[in-house]
């Protein structure tokens, strides 16, 4: 492949300062929320509130077995 020369050559200096015209702005965007809670928390918890019910159903149904019992 045939190398295209161009018409400028780069040259950077040996001493004092190297200037740069490019000016940066500021860039404004939408504002993004975090959550309070990560998503794998909030399922940890609900899993956990989904079992504590479940031990508080058979708790439940435990002490009215014992209450027709006796």
């Amino acid at each position: 492949m045939a190398e295209v020369k161009s018409m400028f050559r780069e040259v950077l200096p040996k001493q004092g300062q190297l200037s740069v015209e490019d000016i940066t702005t500021m860039v404004l965007c939408k504002p993004k929320l975090l959550p309070l809670k990560s998503l794998t928390l909030e399922k940890l918890e609900k899993m956990q509130q989904a079992a504590q019910d479940t031990i508080r159903q058979q708790e439940m149904a435990e002490k009215e077995q014992q209450q027709i019992i006796h």
